[in-house]
């Protein structure tokens, strides 16, 4: 790989045989040398959760110009963690993507999300960084409408860069064209009704993820859920820093004594 082009870390949580990650490769090989690095089975709802009790295999997968890929048995924190300190011993990636994933990870999703769990760790390691996701569940989604628009945002953030402890995550509405780009709050909402229960023969009961999503606020013109409900792409900037300011500057009133 040359040092003329950007380097790209690419890797998702639907696994390395995922349509959405290989879409994403092709778009991105036109524009930066990829290095990928993506979990060996679909690692969906990972977050940013890691790998402690057991040891992660890496495999080196394709070697073609401009594209190398690996898989690692890992969540895809980890595959990023792993990428960074046995890939590249010389030259830091320019950036870090994820995706493109098969689902929607616009308001609460991105909190479970290892699509934006990738972007969350490479933000972490204070590399900028992108989780990008379509709204179709579909493994054969069509990814081609998205295409323009990853380049064009990918590039701008190659030249610009990302404050510190930030990342982006992108979402893309279920549509052949989008009406544009809004760049867009987290929606207030939460999901009702998340497992349905299923009785066995022998009793027992076991319990399948299901629920719906409910939009805590449906007239809101400047959150992800709004832009993505009327065609537009949702860019989200999403911070690292956990800490919640305003509360903290409340809690210096608080009273902590012990009695």
């Amino acid at each position: 790989m040359t040092n003329e082009r950007p380097l790209i870390l690419v890797s998702n949580d639907d696994g390395y045989r995922a349509q959405g990650l290989n879409e994403l490769i092709g778009f991105l090989r036109t524009i930066a040398d990829v290095v990928v690095l993506a979990p060996a089975t679909p690692r969906s709802g990972s977050g940013c959760s890691i790998t402690s009790s057991l040891p992660i295999k890496l495999v080196k997968d394709l070697q073609e110009p401009g594209v190398t890929r690996w898989i690692c048995s890992g969540t895809p924190a980890d595959c990023i963690k792993l990428a960074l300190h046995v890939l590249f011993p010389e030259r830091k990636p320019d950036l870090i993507v994820g995706g493109i994933n098969h689902g929607d990870n616009s308001s609460v999703n991105a909190h479970y999300s290892g699509t934006v769990g990738v972007a969350i760790e490479g933000a972490l390691k204070g590399i900028p960084s992108i989780a990008f996701s379509l709204c179709d569940h579909s493994p054969s989604a069509d990814f081609m409408p998205l295409k323009p628009y990853i380049i064009a945002i990918t590039r701008r953030v190659l030249e610009m860069g990302l404050p510190a402890g930030t990342c982006l995550n992108v979402n893309f509405p279920k549509a052949a064209e989008f009406k544009g780009i809004k760049v867009c709050r987290q929606t207030r909402g939460d999901w009702q009704d998340e497992f349905e229960a299923l009785e066995r023969k022998n009793g027992e009961k076991h319990f399948w993820m299901t629920g719906e999503y409910r939009n805590d606020e449906p007239e809101s013109t400047d959150t992800d859920h709004w832009a993505l409900d009327n065609g537009y792409v949702a860019i989200t900037p999403t911070t690292v820093d956990m800490t919640a300011y305003s509360l903290m500057e409340m809690m210096q009133g608080w009273d902590f004594s012990a009695e």
